[in-house]
């Protein structure tokens, strides 16, 4: 599923290619990625998109009109901007601008699209999302407190949007290796100095991810439709059976929370 960095080097990519464009005409090829009716969308004909944010996992335009189109990529989604070209199978959506256009494409079909007022679309992800782990809210004292309350395995609690907005199975897996922390250690029995060297692997992973665009395991690809690069520097995610980085045992993957996991057994005893 993409993460933060996959999502952030999208929202910078489209940045550059769309924001002051026109959109000439949407067709929704598959009725189902939208979350709210289809007849809305009429309103999007002739509307300049003004900005492309972020928050967590999740992207979206905003339009002329106070309108908002927001995406989640789900696990397999893609959002590319391309000037033409055949369009590939399992393509839902598509936005014609008056440079180029926008797919949706997502071949495992959990993707979403809504379509909301700017106030709406802001509300919703407030709702469901914690902090952004790049963000001053993210502070050592907010993630000590967070951590505090919850006796679950920690690499279950990072995985919460609501604790954390972003995280994913990869990211997570790499922060805990950098922070030294088994994944299955109940988040409230991290000492202090534990919490300290935990933000700052987040945050530093993040960064790394974000600095290589993104990671691409099978499907992920960038706005131009180009691989991201941070597969070649996971240390333990989808390394199982070779030797960890920094101290050559074997990284092991288990199953938690019904995620798969990777760790040195070692380093993070």
């Amino acid at each position: 599923m993409p993460e933060l960095p996959e999502v952030e080097t999208i929202r910078r990519q489209l940045a550059e290619k769309v924001i002051g464009a026109r959109i000439k005409r949407v067709e929704v090829r598959r009725a189902a990625v939208m979350t709210n009716p289809i007849p809305g969308l009429d309103l999007l004909s002739g509307k300049t998109i003004t900005g492309v944010s972020r928050r967590g996992k999740w992207l979206w335009l905003s339009l002329e009109g106070d309108l908002a189109l927001l995406f989640h990529l789900g696990m397999t989604g893609q959002l590319v901007w391309e000037e033409e070209g055949e369009l590939p199978p399992h393509t839902h959506l598509l936005i014609e601008l008056d440079r180029g256009r926008l797919r949706f494409t997502d071949f495992r079909r959990f993707g979403r699209v809504r379509l909301g007022k700017s106030e709406e679309i802001r509300d919703y992800l407030e709702e469901k999302l914690g902090p952004e782990p790049l963000s001053p809210a993210f502070s050592v004292s907010y993630l000590k407190n967070a951590l505090a309350r919850s006796r679950r395995p920690i690499k279950a609690l990072l995985l919460e949007q609501k604790a954390v907005a972003g995280l994913g199975n990869i990211y997570t897996d790499e922060a805990l290796f950098l922070a030294g922390i088994d994944p299955r250690r109940p988040a409230c029995t991290l000492t202090e100095d534990e919490v300290k060297r935990l933000h700052e692997a987040i945050k530093g992973v993040l960064a790394e991810g974000i600095r290589h665009r993104g990671t691409s395991i099978r499907n992920y690809v960038d706005a131009e439709g180009t691989p991201g690069e941070h597969s070649l520097f996971l240390r333990v995610y989808g390394r199982e059976g070779q030797p960890c980085p920094r101290c050559g045992t074997p990284i092991k993957k288990i199953k938690l929370s019904g995620r798969g996991t990777h760790f040195c057994p070692h380093c993070q005893h």
